[in-house]
């Protein structure tokens, strides 16, 4: 490893409060205890042109979102998290001003989550590239997956939708503030997870639109859905606009959860979720058909596709 490429790695690591070697950063390898429960593991990346822009994301920015793309799918699994690895991607003309603000980004959420960096890797790259690989504890048995739904189950989603994507409109006119956040910094429901958890059956985080996700997850369940699109839960301001149906189901990176909840168990998860100063919202069902429909004023609308990376 030469001394560059050393001195990048120690700027980086100098963020987090992180184990030393060789239980963290600065081995071969991690050295981690094995775990009472099932362990989560995931691992996705955010990437430069494709999940954001550097005329409109700073540093910090990227390592958050970074960071929380991952915590959402562990969210997702009812799992609390415990650590991460980060592989960094890094251009040329980078120093240790942009890789210490990386750092300070994910750092930042990384204790706000209390999950710890136990290693990773950089190498030279053309364009910017932060990939993560992060692990999270259930109790045995206990993880929610795609595939546990049944018909008949209430489909809830936390939070709002549509915001990330009136949020991409306002960063390409130069806005920072107000709805611009829920892309630059989204917000990680690991509460609701953990509470779902308890009472779900299912579940799968809102990346790429809802449409697309919950057919993911019919898909694994074996179910169709409904929906009432006049549930969707939307903020006023994006109520008002035009698109607001289309970007509360298709508009993606809203990271937020969708869970199948069976029918007894709905009003339960709900009060945990209001004492836990929680928002969600009860928006259809799971169906014993195979097609997932969206119905508005008793007309079903055609289902909207959602974000792939290679169309």
């Amino acid at each position: 490893m030469n001394s560059a490429e050393f001195s990048l790695i120690q700027t980086f690591v100098r963020e987090f409060d992180s184990p030393r070697a060789p239980a963290g950063p600065g081995d071969d390898g991690a050295v981690l205890p094995p775990t009472a429960g099932d362990l989560c593991v995931t691992t996705d990346a955010v990437v430069q042109g494709v999940h954001f822009s550097l005329a409109h994301f700073r540093f910090e920015d990227i390592g958050h979102k970074a960071l929380a793309v991952n915590l959402s799918d562990l969210a997702a699994m009812g799992a609390a998290p415990s650590w991460f690895l980060c592989s960094l991607g890094l251009p040329r003309r980078f120093g240790k001003r942009e890789v210490s603000a990386l750092g300070r980004g994910m750092s930042a959420l990384a204790r706000v989550h209390r999950i710890q960096l136990v290693g990773g890797n950089i190498s030279a790259a053309r364009e910017l590239s932060v990939t993560l690989t992060a692990a999270g504890e259930v109790p045995r048995g206990q993880a929610l997956t795609r595939a546990g739904g049944r018909s008949g189950d209430w489909l809830y989603v936390s939070g709002t939708l549509g915001e990330a994507r009136l949020g991409l409109r306002l960063l390409g006119k130069g806005t920072r503030t107000g709805f611009a956040k829920r892309q630059l910094r989204p917000v990680v429901r690991l509460r609701v997870g953990q509470i779902a958890r308890r009472f779900g059956r299912a579940a799968i985080d809102i990346s790429d639109g809802l449409a697309q996700d919950l057919a993911h997850l019919c898909a694994a369940s074996r179910t169709g859905a409904r929906v009432d699109v006049g549930r969707l839960p939307l903020h006023p301001a994006v109520r008002r606009m035009k698109e607001a149906i289309r970007w509360a189901l298709a508009g993606g990176e809203d990271y937020e959860l969708l869970i199948a909840i069976p029918p007894e168990q709905g009003l339960h998860f709900e009060r945990e979720c209001t004492k836990s100063g929680e928002r969600v919202t009860r928006i259809g069902e799971l169906t014993s058909t195979d097609t997932v429909a969206f119905w508005r004023a008793g007309k079903i609308l055609p289902s909207p596709p959602g974000f792939d990376h290679f169309e």
